[in-house]
């Protein structure tokens, strides 16, 4: 498979590592602290480019794709670099400061792929490492061929949902999407095993074929794939540190995954502590498991900025030049040591 489409494997290569280009480009506009620098100018790339080729070499070990639909075997060919200029187009236009509503960024992009994806699914012949692999299909070309028909029609639904939610109210948008992926998965396997259920009925037997050493050298591939994916998710999800240094002239907020802040203590009107505010819903941003950082709405600040870690329930919150900053350290008694630091400036308020 990759001797016949070598031009698609450069290309498709070129094009997830171009983020690496404009990283380079962009690199004396990136702050230090961003996500360590390097790691997401090259790491997050280089992630991707690994995930692209483990993908295709799996699948390129699959003697079943031999005879497999081309259509359907060039659409693996630009999933990641898809995914690769999507997400580090955002990365960068986050922390550079242009500001964008993930709830409609996220759903439209995800929706586009998932039509993309349903509307190929039905083309794609039974096999190891394409499509909807699970021991029912595997094992009889029929509810192969029928799951894969249905399958493709809830996709390309899906993405059509995906996409007209982003006219609901943004309290939905999120739940709405979660739904979506749910059924995305859920049915296909449900009516696979309908089928399965069925044919067992009328005495239609399954299948059990031996895995050969290429298809074990496959699976394991996937795995090492999904795994290198899962650590780069794991490594964004649960790292990263705000840094909050009180200076003479004012307080210097350096953030990892978000642009770094320098605040005049004469710029701030209002300092309030306070142990009951609602972060409200993200608008544009960084979240994780460890930090809540970005564009934030709720019904009392309306938006606002905020820079604290999931784990703090107290807050400082600043106002300057007529809007709202919201900051949080660690935990409380870093969070209240912080307040006491900007308060004790002559220049506070």
């Amino acid at each position: 498979m990759l001797k016949n489409n070598k031009g698609k494997l450069l290309v498709s290569s070129i094009i997830i590592l171009l983020p690496m280009l404009a990283g380079l480009l962009l690199w004396n506009r990136l702050p230090d602290s961003f996500g360590q620098k390097g790691f997401t100018v090259f790491g997050l790339p280089l992630i991707l480019l690994a995930a692209h080729w483990g993908c295709l070499l799996a699948t390129s070990l699959d003697k079943r794709q031999r005879s497999q639909n081309p259509k359907a075997l060039g659409m693996i060919f630009w999933i990641v670099p898809f995914t690769s200029l999507f997400a580090n187009g955002i990365t960068y236009s986050t922390v550079l400061g242009r500001r964008f509503d993930p709830l409609i960024i996220t759903p439209l992009m995800t929706g586009l792929l998932f039509m993309f994806i349903g509307n190929y699914l039905p083309k794609t012949r039974q096999n190891q490492t394409l499509g909807i692999r699970i021991s029912w299909t595997l094992n009889n070309e029929e509810n192969w061929n029928r799951t894969h028909r249905f399958g493709g029609k809830v996709w390309f639904i899906c993405g059509l949902i995906l996409i007209f939610s982003v006219f609901l109210p943004d309290g939905l948008i999120m739940p709405i999407n979660l739904c979506v992926f749910c059924a995305a998965v859920l049915l296909p396997v449900a009516y696979s095993y309908g089928i399965y259920r069925q044919h067992r009925s009328e005495g239609i037997s399954y299948a059990s074929a031996p895995k050969s050493k290429n298809h074990r050298l496959a699976a394991g591939i996937s795995i090492a794939v999904a795994a290198l994916l899962l650590l780069g998710v794991a490594i964004l999800m649960f790292t990263g540190d705000i840094e909050y240094t009180c200076t003479e002239d004012g307080l210097e907020i350096k953030a990892d995954y978000w642009r770094d802040l320098t605040i005049d203590y004469a710029q701030i009107e209002q300092a309030d502590y306070r142990t009951d505010l609602s972060a409200g819903m993200r608008t544009n941003g960084v979240g994780s498991a460890r930090l809540l950082m970005g564009t934030f709405n709720n019904e009392e600040l309306g938006t606002y900025t905020r820079y604290s870690y999931t784990g703090a329930t107290d807050c400082i919150v600043l106002q300057i030049g007529g809007e709202t900053l919201v900051l949080g350290a660690k935990d409380n008694a870093e969070t209240r040591a912080l307040y006491e630091a900007i308060l004790s400036h002559p220049a506070a308020p």
